[in-house]
């Protein structure tokens, strides 16, 4: 496995293969300055839940580095530990103190594996899209040697974007992203 590219996305930094990328403002609000900066042609970004917005966003920015472009990822395998607990219990609350009539729009994101929906959807990838619950990024790893050694030839390399994706508040989350290139 080797690694292509790699982004890092918290709360108040970003840094795209080991530099930071200037940004104005944190939390959910840098998600929004990245989309405006890097993509603002998607307008079903502001529908998305803020761990779609946030693994949508890292993957817009890692596919448009010229190191990426030279990969194109055929799958998408990302995980976390708290799969979409922030926008399970903004869901939950629309339907408690008698308000029998939840949210359509929250119930769409109360699935992890929407944010690898949403970013096949953007970059045509019709490969594999798998979304883990798991305790530790280090079993990603181990999912992804598993992956890559068991279903691919050598003389069909596959690049997959793959990484951690958490959030558990809108302005607490993490995403480590890379573009992983099997040779």
């Amino acid at each position: 496995m080797k690694v292509v590219s790699e982004i890092e996305i918290r709360p108040t930094s970003v840094v795209l293969n080991g530099q930071p990328i200037a940004v104005e403002t944190t939390g959910e609000k840098m998600l929004v300055e990245l989309y405006r900066r890097y993509a603002g042609d998607y307008p079903k970004f502001f529908k998305m839940d803020t761990l779609s917005r946030l693994g949508f966003i890292a993957a817009e920015i890692l596919l448009k580095e010229p190191r990426a472009k030279s990969q194109e990822p055929t799958a998408i395998i990302l995980a976390n530990r708290s799969a979409s607990i922030k926008n399970d219990t903004d869901y939950l609350a629309t339907i408690s103190d008698g308000n029998y009539y939840p949210s359509p729009a929250l119930f769409v994101y109360t699935l992890p594996n929407i944010v690898t929906g949403e970013i096949a959807i953007r970059h045509h990838i019709q490969g594999e899209t798998s979304f883990y619950i798991l305790d530790a990024p280090e079993q990603l790893e181990q999912i992804l040697l598993s992956t890559m050694s068991n279903n691919l030839k050598p003389s069909n390399p596959q690049t997959i974007l793959a990484g951690w994706c958490e959030c558990t508040e809108p302005n607490n989350f993490y995403a480590k992203l890379q573009i992983i290139w099997n040779n």
